[in-house]
């Protein structure tokens, strides 16, 4: 075991305070794992759209001081009691939904929504005992989606960390624990465009660049990138986006505009911005007989969106994915190796780099939606 086994770590975390306001770097003190927990020393994080969206606080239940974070890539440090499969030193993804291994989703070929382990937003303590892992002169500080990794240690049920090869550079990997696996996995997984076949991708972020990705490595020979952001086409291009599409340039629905582009309509389609109105026309885009249109975009909860029955009775098939259906323990693992072996490129995925003090760049950059990934350096 480490010699920090069972102690508490002083350590510096970026702690948010309030909604909306600079994150704090400061000493925190983390707790040792318990049981069925690991501690972690995270080497990079990075910054995505759900760390941002509970920051500014706007449409959920507030839960502050906080210590947000959720895409990362680290060093286990120290493991809890009856964790059996990992062990100090292991490299680690530390993700936001887990796999129990026990419950029927996780024993479920078609699932990844482990019962256990599910996204929580609104849980600011450990599942073992209701209670904070982090603290400031023995005040609670709360924890976010489980992860907390805008901190130098963290604390994180087993059942969240996937264990990767050692080889890989976590400061490009660390980038696979959210956004880029939700895209890929949408498109591979879910989707499984055939060799040559088109794909529509509706909103180009990191996510539907992802999403795009995953197209090109399926071998699709047209990729439609529907955006109303010309500036994100040209980058676009980098990720197998043949042609674009921006809505405002036409008088019509967009559904209309791609289906007569490709003939009747395309054979895959991924939405990505979380609008219902674009995931009607996702859906209404894709052709009939064989079409399918996956949901990635996170709604509103309220949210309700109306079709045609016809549209499914004429054999369009509409999904939905939860993190492009990984299991994150058992496929994490493959889909590193598939950055190993050179089929997924992340570097272009990768705009920014700061050091840990520089945290809120990060925050500055993403409000104003320049670039994809900022990668944090912990140790810098």
């Amino acid at each position: 075991m480490s010699n920090t086994a069972g102690l508490v770590i002083p350590c510096k975390a970026a702690v948010s305070w309030e909604a909306g306001k600079p994150l704090v770097i400061q000493q925190v003190e983390v707790a040792p794992p318990q049981a069925m927990e690991v501690r972690v020393k995270i080497k990079y994080t990075s910054l995505c759209h759900t760390d941002l969206y509970f920051w500014e606080a706007k449409g959920q239940t507030p839960l502050f001081p906080r210590i947000f974070g959720h895409e990362a890539a680290g060093i286990i440090e120290s493991v809890g009691e009856g964790v059996s499969d990992l062990q100090v030193g292991d490299h680690v993804l530390p993700v936001f939904t887990g796999e129990c291994g026990d419950c029927a989703h996780c024993k479920s070929q078609e699932s990844n929504m482990c019962d256990l382990l599910r996204i929580n937003t609104d849980r600011g303590v450990m599942l073992s005992d209701g209670k904070s892992r982090f603290s400031i002169n023995g005040n609670p500080i709360n924890h976010f989606l489980g992860t907390s990794t805008f901190s130098e240690y963290t604390v994180v049920h087993s059942g969240c960390l996937a264990k990767v090869n050692p080889l890989a550079p976590l400061d490009k990997i660390c980038i696979l624990s959210c956004g880029v696996s939700t895209g890929l996995g949408a498109t591979l997984n879910v989707a499984k465009p055939k060799k040559g076949s088109s794909v529509a991708i509706f909103g180009l972020g990191a996510v539907g660049l992802a999403a795009a990705e995953g197209a090109r490595i399926a071998g699709a020979s047209r990729i439609i990138g529907i955006d109303l952001s010309p500036k994100r086409f040209d980058e676009a291009k980098k990720f197998g986006v043949t042609e674009f599409v921006n809505p405002k340039e036409h008088d019509r629905p967009v559904q209309q505009v791609i289906a007569e582009m490709t003939n009747g309509g395309v054979d895959r389609s991924v939405e990505c911005t979380g609008n219902v109105n674009v995931m009607v026309s996702a859906f209404e885009c894709v052709h009939d007989g064989w079409g399918v249109a996956v949901l990635v975009g996170v709604p509103n909860k309220d949210a309700v969106f109306m079709t045609k029955p016809i549209n499914l009775l004429n054999e369009r098939t509409l999904k939905g994915t939860f993190f492009g259906n990984y299991k994150p323990r058992t496929d994490l693992p493959s889909v590193v190796d598939m950055y190993m072996n050179k089929k997924l490129e992340l570097d272009k995925f990768i705009t920014h780099r700061l050091s840990f003090s520089e945290i809120n760049k990060a925050f500055e950059y993403m409000v104003k939606g320049e670039g994809l990934r900022c990668i944090i350096s912990m140790e810098d």
